[in-house]
């Protein structure tokens, strides 16, 4: 089959790969019909994080083409969207809704790599969730939104307790952000602040429910969110970037009592101490349990209520892979998704 290989940062090929069998009884191999390039992938492009011929890719959909013995809820022809994270869905911290930390957690990223035709899923019981039907391919960029960053986007906004009568700062306009403001909408917030500086992704983040644009950062877009607030800050702010300037930013920007949702994979943050203790903020955070979401989140899009799909501006078919990454480095896409 083919796939996606980071050779090292900033060489991304598309090459052949071995195809996936089934090694455990809880395993799946599901024929992808879509996969896609996350942010957290331009990491090890960008050299931050460590790449030596690395499988790719953790966002997909596509049809289960053979289960393991002990596979129950899913079966050979079933569509079905994953989660980035493997989790069984049983273990105590499943069970409290925490799949991303479950006992067999264990990250889609680098070691299935779904930016490939194949991927053997771990766990298919606990990791995929099946569709009403087949759908039809129009919804696949909606489907595929929900493997990643639209439960990423629902988990900040909860985490940040996001709800009827607060208003909602979201530190970040790319997809996890802006998928962010639809959960904010979507969960009742009265006002939904976008801090954004791009006029193609201020359009997308009104389009799903931000009412206001805030294009200051730093300490002087943290004085422009209490100016919108009464000088309180905000109820619920979410962080969706993961630097120095833009956790910052978050904390001050929410009011005291208020709650910090943070999901950008912050490296290099260095936190003071003292002011996340004067801040007497709640805070709550890191890889987002997808699969506590997706049975909703794919109810809500097969109903018609949400579309998360136009986070996707740019669609190539996997062999160009390369030149995705490229346009979301140099941010001339904001998320790319590979068709195959």
């Amino acid at each position: 089959m083919r796939g996606v290989i980071m050779h090292k940062a900033g060489d991304v090929r598309v090459e052949d790969r071995d195809d996936p069998v089934i090694l455990e009884p809880t395993d799946a191999i599901v024929k992808l019909t879509a996969s896609c390039i996350c942010g957290s992938d331009l990491w090890p492009y960008r050299g931050i994080e460590p790449a030596d011929h690395q499988v790719m890719g953790h966002e997909y959909i596509g049809v289960v083409e053979e289960i393991g013995a002990d596979v129950k809820t899913v079966k050979p022809g079933d569509f079905v969207v994953g989660s980035f994270v493997i989790s069984d869905n049983t273990c105590e911290i499943c069970q409290a809704g925490f799949q991303s930390k479950c006992v067999h957690a264990e990250f889609v990223a680098q070691t299935v790599g779904t930016q490939a035709e194949k991927a053997r899923i771990p766990h298919a019981d606990g990791t995929l969730v099946k569709t009403p039907e087949t759908p039809g391919p129009e919804l696949y960029p909606a489907l595929l939104a929900a493997s990643d960053v639209l439960g990423t986007g629902w988990y900040a906004a909860v985490a940040a307790d996001a709800g009827p009568g607060k208003t909602v700062a979201v530190v970040g306009d790319g997809a996890v952000g802006l998928m962010a403001i639809l959960a904010a909408k979507q969960l009742g917030a009265d006002r939904i602040i976008a801090m954004s500086r791009h006029p193609e992704r201020q359009k997308l983040a009104r389009y799903y429910g931000a009412t206001d644009i805030v294009e200051e950062r730093g300490d002087e877009g943290v004085v422009r969110i209490k100016e919108l607030t009464g000088g309180l800050g905000a109820h619920s702010v979410v962080e969706a970037v993961g630097t120095q300037e833009s956790f910052m930013q978050a904390v001050g920007a929410t009011r005291g009592g208020g709650h910090l949702g943070y999901v950008g994979v912050n490296y290099d943050v260095q936190i003071p101490g003292i002011e996340l203790f004067f801040a007497g903020i709640h805070t709550l955070g890191g890889p987002a349990p997808v699969r506590r979401f997706l049975p909703d989140l794919i109810d809500r899009i097969w109903q018609g209520e949400i579309d998360p799909g136009k986070v996707f501006d740019l669609t190539l078919p996997l062999e160009e892979a390369p030149e995705g990454y490229k346009a979301m480095d140099e941010r001339r896409a904001t998320k790319v998704m590979l068709t195959l």
